[in-house]
């Protein structure tokens, strides 16, 4: 483990491209490596490490002229104004939840009221002398209705994850373990880099496998993104943390499933048992340049979807028999 880590604090080190932003965090298949760009003040900066910092992977680098006279990494002590704002918005978010709720509930009555007005056959009656433009009122009327409902519900959702995200990234702060680097540099207002690797915050694979009549198939290769705290740009790569660089990895959104890698690896000895429960068989290479982790795949054949199967991790330049249904 330590050649590991000394392997990607070297890798970290020497990669010299910019940060698109102040704070970024990217998922590996194994882990996750934060970097943090901070201005001191005063000839002091602060620089939040998250728990489950990987022992001896802090490198702080300084920028431009600055210079780094000491460094202190100290534990994070529980903040009681924090506490205070987590609670109130758990309070603030059960509120929403509620709203949500009779929103939705408010959503299906007025579906329903469109539903209703626009099978109704319209009838002429003395009081009602035209019921076509009765008809299209009512039904403008619900359809003005269930928009402006639909548009509040998703606004109060777009609230709740903003709390989520809050509440989230207050946790992280006063996680157990979670801790600070305090620096004094000079210029007073020199710049720093830092970085560290992450345990526990890679991503979960997730894999399309599509086999094709000339020997081959398509493997789609998908992260499931962890959550991550807020103001942090979030970046996925398809390899682990030693042997993929950072230049490579791909813009992502928490929470989400992003689609890392596209292969086309040799197919051989395949077969399909087309029954009521299909059976399926091949011996696929990895001819890429990344390990493939095992995971849950979805399988197409000629564009057929015929169920999931468990895929076992193969090594770049491996071959391994997956199989399903025997």
């Amino acid at each position: 483990m330590r050649h590991v880590v000394l392997t990607l604090i070297l890798s970290m080190l020497t990669t010299g491209n910019a940060l698109a932003a102040t704070r970024v965090i990217t998922c590996f298949s194994d882990g996750a490596i934060v970097e943090i760009e901070a201005t001191a003040t005063r000839g002091r900066a602060e620089i939040p490490l998250q728990a489950g910092m990987i022992d001896n992977s802090l490198r702080i680098r300084p920028l431009g002229s600055a210079r780094i006279r000491q460094v202190r990494v100290v534990p994070l002590r529980p903040d009681a104004a924090r506490e205070r704002e987590i609670k109130t918005l758990l309070e603030r978010r059960s509120r929403l939840e509620d709203r949500i709720q009779a929103l939705a509930t408010r959503e299906e009555i007025f579906t329903s009221a469109v539903k209703a007005q626009s099978s109704k056959a319209p009838r002429k009656t003395k009081n009602n002398p035209d019921p076509l433009l009765t008809l299209r009122q009512g039904t403008d009327f619900a359809m003005a209705q269930l928009e402006a409902v639909t548009t509040a519900r998703r606004g109060t959702m777009g609230e709740m994850r903003r709390i989520d995200a809050r509440i989230a990234d207050l946790r992280e702060r006063k996680s157990a373990g979670g801790s600070a680097a305090r620096l004094e540099v000079t210029p007073a207002n020199g710049r720093v880099r830092a970085r560290y690797a992450l345990a526990g915050r890679s991503w979960a694979p997730r894999y399309d496998l599509r086999m094709h009549t000339n020997g081959t198939a398509g493997l789609t290769l998908y992260g499931q993104l962890p959550p991550v705290p807020a103001g942090y740009l979030l970046r996925a790569s398809p390899g682990a943390m030693n042997d993929s660089a950072l230049a490579g990895a791909l813009p992502a959104s928490a929470g989400t499933l992003s689609r890392l890698m596209e292969l086309t690896l040799p197919a051989e000895e395949v077969s399909f048992d087309s029954g009521l429960r299909s059976s399926f068989s091949a011996l696929l290479t990895n001819t890429g340049s990344n390990y493939l982790p095992p995971g849950e795949a979805a399988l197409y054949r000629n564009g057929e979807y015929l169920g999931r199967l468990a895929f076992d991790g193969i090594s770049s330049g491996r071959s391994k028999r997956i199989t399903s249904g025997e």
